[in-house]
């Protein structure tokens, strides 16, 4: 057996999240790191936050991957005066690599919609969408209907807590079968929910116009899709214990020398709200 370098690493990841499998706007793969750099701790995040690369480097991480990019579009400098700039700075200089599996692990299987999938209560899955000849999000049945409170109730306690909890549109007693979902922001995707015939849309970042607009159409259709709106850190975050388990048993299988090797997913919530004053639930919905 040998050490573990970063490209062996590399490797697995690759073969796990393809670059090529991201969506064409994407930045993904290897932001900082020297491939030959020996990697016993890995560390995982949604967000490549200043705060979550000290806990990384806190940790001894030698790598960070994280879902969302650093450098998603383009910058012209890295000087320590911006949040960029100390960010990369941070990671080059404590030899912390880091890694990004955004929209290629979206669509990958397992990814970040089969774990947010799990949540729901989805077992047997199909694509919700095609994008750039992906398959995006998922849609399937829950074994038992549920009414749409309880149905949301279920997935907060199986989802990370944060700040802003979960928004439901809908019902109360809204009966839940069919389950459409696509992690992180997904108003997008409500018109391929109604074509799917959805109960429910679970996803995040929906914004006024889109939701109100899909509500209003769905008068005609017997009210559904309802929606659910997650939360953007906490849809995506389900699965980064399933990431790093693959990528050990992958590294392990291979042969790789697993002695000192040691996993760790960030407890820090990247939700950028703080905190929430003076929300109201609607009659008949849960308190």
């Amino acid at each position: 057996m040998t050490q573990i370098r970063l490209r062996d690493v590399l490797t697995v990841l690759e073969r796990m999240f393809p670059v090529d499998s991201a969506q064409s706007w994407d930045r993904v793969g290897l932001v900082t790191g020297d491939p030959d750099q020996p990697v016993r701790r890995v560390h995982a995040a949604v967000d490549p936050t200043l705060e979550v690369i000290e806990e990384a480097r806190d940790a001894g991480a030698d790598l960070l991957i994280t879902h969302h990019p650093l450098l998603l579009r383009g910058v012209h400098s890295v000087a320590t005066t911006s949040a960029k700039g100390a960010s990369v700075t941070s990671l080059v200089v404590s030899d912390t690599a880091l890694f990004v599996a955004h929209t290629n692990a979206d669509v990958a299987e397992p990814g970040v919609n089969s774990a947010l999938a799990q949540a729901c209560g989805l077992t047997d899955t199909e694509p919700l969408s095609l994008e750039e000849g992906r398959a995006m999000g998922r849609v399937g049945e829950l074994d038992v209907a549920l009414p749409l409170a309880d149905f949301a109730t279920r997935l907060a306690a199986a989802l990370p807590p944060a700040p802003g909890g979960i928004r439901v549109a809908g019902p109360a007693d809204g009966v839940v079968r069919r389950v459409a979902l696509l992690g992180g922001a997904g108003d997008g995707l409500i018109d391929a929910a109604r074509a799917a015939d959805a109960d429910v849309y679970v996803t995040s970042d929906l914004r006024h116009h889109p939701a109100l607009e899909a509500r209003e159409e769905s008068r005609a259709g017997g009210g559904t899709p309802f929606l659910v709106d997650a939360g953007h850190w906490a849809t995506e975050s389900l699965w980064l214990d399933h990431l790093l388990t693959d990528l050990g048993n992958s590294l392990a299988a291979s042969g790789a020398d697993m002695v000192g090797w040691e996993t760790h997913v960030s407890t820090i919530c990247t939700d950028p709200w703080s905190f929430t004053v003076g929300a109201q639930t609607a009659p008949g919905g849960p308190q």
